[in-house]
């Protein structure tokens, strides 16, 4: 496993993200990916699972000190006193004192930034949280809460795979200490039918996806975090530490990103920075 290496802290690069992961799959999708290897495990509220990552975590014989658990505040809590509550109901389900990281999980733009990282960083103070960050936060937005407000975030987890660009953002991250978590890391499986990451996997012996995640985390301060719900894939996306992307190949792979590349678009998505193709 390579890591990440924030402050004092040690973030696995490599994730098991729970999105869409409901109830007995959760819980079975989780102990699994505990029992693979897997080290840092990815909820939300909005994703109504906490309660099974929760009970997998506390099954699984690992102990709690040896999993990096990332949950986010939904966009209804992020007021202060509602922060604080939800987080207090999600630490409940989790069954634990404390998550690793806790992130807003959308900008909310009629709650003033301020009232939210006040509420953030007291529960970061509290020890309920040992780091904290943000979810697809724009360039600007970063801007906002690290220079004008003076918040130490740790991370902001967007949306990342090959055929987008996150160089605005990625390049904010790098140059302000803060590491990159990748979500949709396998574009919902539209990389599976790319001509270049398949001429790439045949070259490396790997699949798709094993090339896409390698050249994810080979990348300074990034971290993915793919959802899988079969035992097969989880090995699949973990099995990556063995071999190294070159650095003609990694340009290649940089190469594939497009205009339209971003999947992950809802109404109450900020306007984004612009994705540039390479």
């Amino acid at each position: 496993m390579m890591h990440i290496t924030h402050k004092d802290f040690k973030i696995p690069a490599l994730g098991y993200g729970t999105w869409q992961l409901r109830e007995q799959d959760c819980l079975t999708g989780v102990q699994k990916a505990l029992e693979i290897g897997y080290r840092h495990i990815d909820t939300a509220q909005i994703y109504e699972n906490e309660e099974f990552v929760g009970d997998a975590i506390r099954n699984s014989g690992v102990e709690r000190k040896e999993v990096f658990l990332t949950t986010k505040i939904w966009m209804s809590n992020v007021r202060d006193g509602a922060l604080q509550k939800s987080l207090d109901g999600s630490l409940k389900k989790l069954k634990t004192d404390y998550v690793d990281l806790l992130l807003i999980h959308w900008p909310v733009k009629e709650t003033p930034f301020a009232e939210q990282m006040e509420a953030l960083q007291e529960v970061q103070k509290e020890g309920q949280a040992k780091l904290i960050g943000v979810s697809n936060f724009t360039v600007a937005q970063m801007t906002e809460v690290v220079e004008t407000l003076g918040v130490d975030l740790a991370t902001n987890q967007v949306e990342y795979h090959p055929f987008l660009s996150q160089s605005p953002v990625y390049d904010y991250m790098v140059d302000h200490g803060m590491f990159l978590t990748a979500y949709s890391p396998l574009a919902r499986g539209k990389i599976n039918d790319e001509k270049d990451l398949l001429s790439l996997a045949h070259k490396y012996g790997k699949t798709v996806g094993q090339i896409a995640l390698r050249w994810l985390v080979q990348q300074e301060g990034v971290a993915a975090i793919p959802k899988a719900a079969s035992e097969k894939h989880m090995r699949e996306n973990f099995n990556i530490f063995d071999f190294t992307l070159d650095e003609m190949d990694m340009k290649i792979i940089h190469g594939l990103a497009r205009e339209g590349g971003r999947l992950i678009n809802p109404d109450w998505a900020p306007k984004w920075d612009a994705s540039k193709a390479a």
